[in-house]
């Protein structure tokens, strides 16, 4: 893991070595310091020598001056080098997320998504920049400090080192009991981003049932299990900064005591003694940026396994070596003996699909909620793959085509629109970001929407609100209309597109959706008579199972589960 991390530091090696120069540097510079106080005291001011004491103050001064200057470099292009780490990363998860196969977005919470996109790559950010510079700064002083202290006394610094274990086992074993904490607060504060994300989505529907006090209980138990956690890590927290801080308490108190009782036996002069106070004060520092370094290493590497997790996650769908584009498509489309089940699925949802559609052809498939309808168009566009049987488009089997090429040539129309929260032109222009501002009239005119959108103050620049909340059913119907003219398909998919709508809405939307089936190969999955009774042919689905085909007339003569769902009001009149 330590490897993948260091990586993301290639690309930025300049900003890298900028920082860890200066880091050096200051570091060096800080252990001179005591050296030079120490023989101010001891030889300079003794020999009364002022010109000597000017040029050793100055000295000091030159150091105090470079390492403000450095502490600005590192402060900024340190942090510059933690964000651009961090822009990286935000980008290939972001990507890798893009590739992932529909059955990850099933079982993961957005919430929990947005969790590591957010918060854990900005605490990877900081240990980007921190971790190394600490650990330069630290090392340098420690070891510097003790090889200059060994030079003055060498029985008062071995006793400096007596604590020092101490200090590094207590580190050690809290460091790892703060690590599996800060790992459960990253847990429990993506569950509070899931329930924050499905209650506000879900405003309407909470206020409509009058559900407020349900939704606070949700988020009460969520926000009570993140308590908890937090709780447990700063209790943790708190045992190691205090023990630490007795510790160092104690150090300061070996070596004062054991300096004094060394000058009272007249083996240490007074200035070594405040040297090597210096120096405790210089140890003790990259000790306590060490223990603040452990602290946050533990969450950046909690954060970073996160991240990790994410992006060792395959996609279940993968364009295959020798895949090839799908160029001048004709539209036919052919089931053969198909089968499919999700992953969590113990049962088929599909068994046996055997459909054929011919170019240009409109084909409606029918049968009750469950049947797997919306399945199996879900397989046209390779969402999933299925178990057994293949899928042909022109002859080509579609896990030879390569993923972009086969969905640029499919138009999805869905029950339950997507809107982006933004103008109703962007919404529009998704279907196809090159358009021209005509092409894009022209398509919300052949959708049915022109009227409408040039009744608006902003016209196509309108903000239609998270999920197009501005618009009614119809009219976010219509949008995602226009944007498949604007996409220009030769294959078309409705999935129950005029299902939840109004009478009105229904015609503008069939009307639209006519003009749009001209010259396409069509697949509609509907429950109204309206929109399937013209279909070239018709499949009836039950239990996953094509059980008839037909045209309306043929399917209603036979008397059989088609009449039934007709005259069971399962299919409207």
């Amino acid at each position: 893991m330590l490897k993948r991390f260091i990586s993301f530091y290639k690309p930025h090696l300049g900003l890298f070595t900028l920082d860890m120069s200066f880091a050096f540097l200051s570091a060096i510079l800080s252990i001179l310091f005591p050296a030079l106080t120490r023989k101010l005291l001891h030889d300079i001011i003794p020999a009364k020598d002022f010109h000597a004491m000017v040029i050793i103050v100055s000295i000091m001064l030159a150091i105090m001056i470079f390492k403000t200057i450095s502490m600005y470099i590192r402060v900024k292009w340190g942090h510059f080098l933690g964000v651009r780490m961090e822009y990286d990363m935000r980008n290939k998860i972001f990507r890798h997320i893009q590739k992932l196969s529909f059955s990850y977005f099933d079982n993961v919470k957005t919430g929990h998504i947005m969790s590591r996109i957010s918060n854990d790559l900005n605490m990877i950010a900081e240990v980007a920049h921190h971790a190394p510079e600490d650990l330069i700064i630290s090392i340098f002083i420690l070891v510097g400090s003790f090889y200059a202290m060994f030079q003055f006394n060498s029985k008062l610094a071995l006793v400096t080192l007596i604590p020092l274990p101490i200090l590094v086992l207590w580190g050690l074993t809290y460091g790892r009991k703060m690590k599996s904490g800060f790992r459960k607060v990253r847990k429990r504060i993506a569950d509070i981003n899931s329930s924050v994300e499905n209650s506000v989505q879900g405003i309407r529907e909470v206020k409509s049932y009058a559900n407020e006090e349900l939704e606070q209980d949700k988020f009460d138990f969520v926000n009570t299990r993140f308590k908890s956690a937090k709780e447990n890590m700063y209790g943790i927290m708190a045992t190691f900064h205090s023990g630490m801080s007795f510790l160092t308490d104690i150090y300061y108190l070996i070596v004062i005591g054991y300096g004094a009782y060394l000058i009272f036996h007249n083996q240490l002069e007074l200035s070594d003694l405040i040297a090597f106070t210096l120096y405790i004060n210089f140890i003790l520092n990259p000790i306590t940026r060490l223990i603040n370094f452990t602290e946050q290493f533990q969450q950046g590497s909690a954060a970073f396994e996160r991240f990790i997790e994410i992006m060792d996650i395959n996609p279940d769908i993968k364009d295959s070596k020798d895949a090839k584009n799908l160029l001048n498509i004709e539209g036919n489309i052919e089931f053969k003996n198909v089968d499919f089940k999700y992953n969590s699925s113990k049962d088929l949802i599909l068994r046996d699909i055997n459909i054929k559609v011919n170019k240009g052809e409109k084909i409606a498939i029918v049968g009750e909620s469950g049947a797997g309808k919306s399945t199996l168009i879900s397989l046209i566009a390779r969402f999933y793959d299925t178990q057994k049987g293949e899928i042909l488009i022109d002859g080509n089997e579609i896990k030879k085509i390569t993923q972009k090429s086969l969905r640029e040539n499919i138009g999805i129309v869905r029950q339950s629109v997507f809107l982006f929260d933004s103008t109703i032109k962007d919404n529009i222009l998704y279907g196809n970001p090159e358009a021209s501002d005509d092409e894009i009239i022209q398509a919300a005119k052949n959708a049915n929407i022109r009227e409408f959108i040039d009744s608006l103050p902003d016209g196509l620049d309108t903000l239609i609100g998270e999920r197009g909340v501005k618009l009614s059913g119809g009219q976010k119907q219509r949008i995602s209309i226009a944007r498949v003219f604007l996409k220009n398909p030769p294959i078309l998919i409705f999935d129950e597109a005029t299902s939840s709508l109004d009478t009105t809405s229904e015609k503008y939307i069939q009307d639209a959706m006519d003009r749009l089936s001209v010259n396409r190969t069509t697949l509609i999955i509907a429950h109204r008579l309206s929109t399937i009774r013209n279909s070239d042919l018709i499949y009836v689905l039950k239990d996953g199972v094509v059980v008839e085909k037909g045209n309306h007339n043929e399917l209603m003569e036979k008397h059989s589960y088609y009449h039934k769902l007709y005259t069971g009001n399962k299919i409207i009149a």
